[in-house]
């Protein structure tokens, strides 16, 4: 059979997988192929076979290229010998240090190792201490190992630094010239109490043009977004450091950001009373929420004001409470912004845009980076006014690169496939629904789906199962329009601090003004474009791409995948504070509602903490019971008991492995077992969920993670921890609330 280059992706019980650099389906190594080569290692392999699930199985013939990131671990003395056990559990093998290359850690530390050796079917890798983190207790360890186990660039070059200090404090003269001066329009941010970088600035006024039954009636909508590109200029040192890191990374309590602080929080940011550089998007905004007119162009503004959300919804709520009495000036101006956000949601529904419920959650730390508590995240109509204000931008933006048929990044996201619009129908027909999919499904029958179970008990599943149907959304020059918000091309362009992407349509915008074309040049980063899993667009042209094409198609690719990147490590460090909050929590009693179900047990999510662990099978009674995978439940062959999403139980908190992130629950007792929870059993707040992508991707991790947790009864055991789990203390007379 052939031979085939790709990247070795390894798994937490020995096994790996190769992934092909030419997309084609991922080829499995059995363990002993994983003895001479390492997680991201890039090797050649030959498929000798199927295996017995049907996939590829090869045999590494060649190492092309080892890893040469440092590997973060924690240091172990055992049986005479210096070992360093990965925190990533996909390395499969310990590392072997010298009793002369421990550096001054101690057992028990996290340190980052550099490879001397690498590994053999013989023996193992071999390594030396590059770097001591500290212990794993220590305060914002877990960051400090996230940003190291998924790469995360996380300091910036010399060059960068000095570049970024060498920039002016304030405006000068000629940044002023040739902009459109909007200091006296009363353009106001509204971000969250925590954010310190300000992206993006709205404002909106009554409009009418002409007379009589022509007239046109509406809003002036001004979205005016901080004008990045003015500082950062290609293939600068500021701009190469962007580039590698295409995202602003966040964290609880800690920012890992695109750009210096100088510009984050500074030259950039729509500060308050200061005044800022921007590129404007102007739009006339009719009553229908139909944009009429619009037009971009660079200008200067100054904030009036810096608005929380919770302090714009308050005004909303009560024009005469005392946020409004303090904003006096500002409120017509916040009520005009409220009445083009209603016109838009007009448009919204005609499109049949995707919008699902759910409840999103925040981490509340102390000063010492313990979770003091985990809440819901509440979305008020302030968060919704300016998710539709911005998605209004973008999608100007994207229509005037379109239309000028220049070269750009879109934000596409596909249907489902025919492979996953089948497994739907089938889903939604076994569940008694005579509600059918077209051979192409449209953004309005998905919606359709979901208003139409509105209201019944397992709402919570059914819309479960169209998230899952749902494609990753991708950064790509090739447009194929954004299915979950139904529209034809849309892009990113409102936040240029935080995201490359929105910083190349901002140049590609700029120049369009001026008369010019910008042209995307190779630097010793940019690279021939990859196709990943879960990164290529299924309708994309089958001619050979210009090479300019394929520079633009780099640039998406490295975008999607550090998108992908920042977000792994943000769930990580949340998960690895959520079992360290719940290892406080030991043997205490929760009620809970079941979230996922799989062959192996129930994952459950606590109804006053907002964590997820796993009720195993086994602790489900002296019983069998049979996985009904098209419903997506667990039944009791005697009893009949089943469990599918939204089941109410009860449970009690068992266990906590910290390093392999996983929280077990024992049940306690199954209350309305047959009773999932609707939509009202407990304060939800209402998402109108702009990138449905990254719920497509965080439900990915999560199928991942339901692969890997299975345990007892013939499935998979999970790799031996180096830190035992604490132990189940005996039940509390009662459970504390």
């Amino acid at each position: 059979m052939g031979e085939i280059d790709g990247v070795v992706q390894g798994h937490r019980d020995g096994h790996g997988y190769v992934l092909p650099d030419a997309g084609e389906p991922w080829i499995y190594l059995a363990p002993q192929e994983m003895r001479s080569v390492l997680h991201k290692d890039r090797v050649r392999v030959r498929i000798l076979r199927q295996d017995r699930k049907g996939r590829p199985e090869g045999r590494v013939i060649d190492i092309l290229e080892r890893r040469k990131s440092p590997i973060i671990g924690r240091l172990l003395h055992e049986g005479g010998q210096w070992i360093v056990a990965p925190e990533d559990s996909r390395y499969g093998q310990d590392i072997l240090i010298p009793k002369n290359a421990t550096a001054s850690a101690a057992v028990g530390q996290v340190v980052s190792v550099e490879l001397t050796e690498p590994p053999s079917l013989h023996s193992q890798p071999v390594g030396r201490v590059a770097e001591v983190l500290g212990e794993i207790d220590d305060a914002g360890m877990e960051i400090e190992i996230a940003v190291r186990k998924y790469e995360v660039p996380h300091q910036f070059s010399p060059e960068t630094l000095a570049h970024a200090a060498a920039l002016p404090e304030k405006l000068r003269p000629a940044d002023r010239k040739q902009r459109v001066d909007l200091t006296d329009v009363a353009l106001v941010t509204i971000d969250g109490e925590d954010a310190r970088d300000f992206d993006d600035a709205v404002y909106c006024e009554p409009y009418q043009q002409g007379r009589g039954k022509a007239a046109v009636q509406g809003w002036r909508l001004i979205v005016a977004i901080a004008d990045v590109s003015h500082y950062v200029k290609p293939g600068e040192p500021l701009d190469e450091d962007a580039y590698e890191r295409a995202t602003s990374v966040y964290f609880p309590r800690r920012v890992i950001p695109m750009l210096p602080e100088k510009l984050s929080n500074g030259l950039c940011s729509l500060n308050p009373e200061v005044e800022r550089l921007t590129l404007a998007c102007d739009m006339i905004v009719d009553t229908d929420g139909k944009v009429r007119a619009f037009q971009f162009y660079p200008a200067l503004i100054r904030s009036h004001a810096r608005l929380t959300y919770t302090e714009v919804a308050a005004v909303l709520a009560n024009t005469r409470g005392p946020e409004a009495q303090r904003r006096a000036d500002l409120v017509p101006h916040l009520l005009h912004l409220h009445e083009v956000y209603r016109a838009l949601l007009k448009q919204r529904a005609k499109r049949g845009a995707v919008d699902f419920e759910s409840t999103e959650t925040q981490i509340v730390c102390d000063d010492n980076g313990r979770i003091e508590k985990i809440v819901p995240r509440t979305r008020t109509e302030a968060h919704r006014l300016i998710e539709e204000t911005m998605l209004a931008a973008n999608v100007c933006a994207a229509e005037f690169i379109a239309t000028a048929e220049h070269p750009s990044l879109y934000r596409v996201h596909e249907g489902p496939t025919p492979e996953k619009r089948l497994a739907l129908q089938n889903q939604l027909k076994a569940l008694g629904l005579g509600l059918h999919l077209s051979d192409e499904p449209k953004p309005a029958e998905i919606q359709a789906i979901a208003q139409a179970v509105h209201g019944r008990p397992d709402a919570l599943q059914i819309h479960t199962m169209l998230l899952r149907s749902m494609q990753q959304a991708i950064y790509t020059a090739t447009n194929a329009g954004h299915f979950g918000l139904a529209f034809e091309a849309y892009t990113h362009f409102t936040s240029p601090i935080r995201r490359y992407p929105d910083l190349l349509v901002h140049r590609v915008i700029k120049a369009l003004l001026n008369g010019r074309r910008f042209h995307l040049v190779a630097s010793d980063k940019t690279r021939k474009p990859e196709l990943r899993k879960g990164g290529k667009v299924a309708h994309r042209s089958a001619k050979p791409m210009s090479q300019e094409m394929e520079l633009w198609e780099a640039a998406g690719g490295h975008c999607s995948a550090n998108e992908r990147r920042a977000d792994e490590a943000s769930r990580d460090v949340e998960a690895w504070l959520k079992c360290r909050y719940m290892r406080e929590h030991l043997g205490e009693e929760y009620s809970g509602t079941v979230s996922s179900v799989a062959g192996f047990g129930l994952f459950v999510t606590l109804d006053a903490m907002y964590v997820e662990g796993l009720v195993h099978i086994t602790e489900l009674g002296g019983e069998y019971y049979r996985f009904d995978e098209l419903r997506q439940e667990l039944r009791g062959e005697r009893t009949g008991i089943r469990y599918v999403v939204g089941t109410r139980v009860r449970v009690q908190v068992s266990r906590v492995d910290l390093d392999g992130r996983k929280i077990d629950f024992r049940m306690v007792r199954e209350a309305e077992l047959d009773r999932p929870a609707g939509r009202n059993d407990k304060p939800r707040g209402g998402s109108a969920i702009e990138e449905l992508a990254s719920v497509r991707e965080a439900d990915r991790v999560n199928k991942t993670v339901l692969r890997e947790r299975k345990g007892k009864g013939g499935v998979e055991a999970a790799r031996r921890s180096r830190k035992p789990a604490a132990k189940r203390p005996a039940p509390k007379p009662r459970a504390r609330r």
